[in-house]
């Protein structure tokens, strides 16, 4: 299946073999180390940056089938993001993998994503929609 939305995701979870545990990093856009003038004024201008890790969770998709949810749930921790990250993790024998099974691949997912190794997971802005990093 094509994921092109949210919904999409949602759906594909849905038509797994297994249960799935939907994995979430969100990241905050930010100056990378030692930037340059041009990147600082291409950051100050909504391009470039660096994406960092600053919040993640695991939900069943049944927990989050509306994006919008998601994102009211994250305001409440106070923190602010730019992008969020999402993998899922596969069941077995029927059973969807519980949050501590979650755990180390959320910390592995983590360390991707800060070392730019994010081609493994899809991306959605705030508004849920779907986008290109390149």
């Amino acid at each position: 299946m094509n994921i092109a939305s949210y919904p999409d995701l949602i759906q594909a979870a849905a038509m797994q073999d297994e249960p799935q545990r939907l994995l979430f990093v969100f990241a905050k856009a930010e100056l990378p180390n030692g930037y340059t003038d041009t990147q600082k004024h291409n950051f100050e201008q909504g391009q470039g940056g660096a994406l960092a890790p600053v919040l993640c969770v695991d939900k069943l998709p049944d927990e989050v089938n509306d994006f919008a949810n998601l994102v009211a749930e994250s305001t409440t921790t106070g923190v602010d993001w730019d992008i969020a990250f999402v993998s899922a993790l596969g069941g077995r024998g029927g059973f969807a993998p519980n949050s501590d099974e979650a755990t180390q691949p959320l910390k592995m997912m983590m360390e991707k994503i800060q070392g730019g190794m994010i081609a493994d997971f899809l991306t959605f802005n705030k508004a849920g929609e779907l986008v290109a990093l390149y």
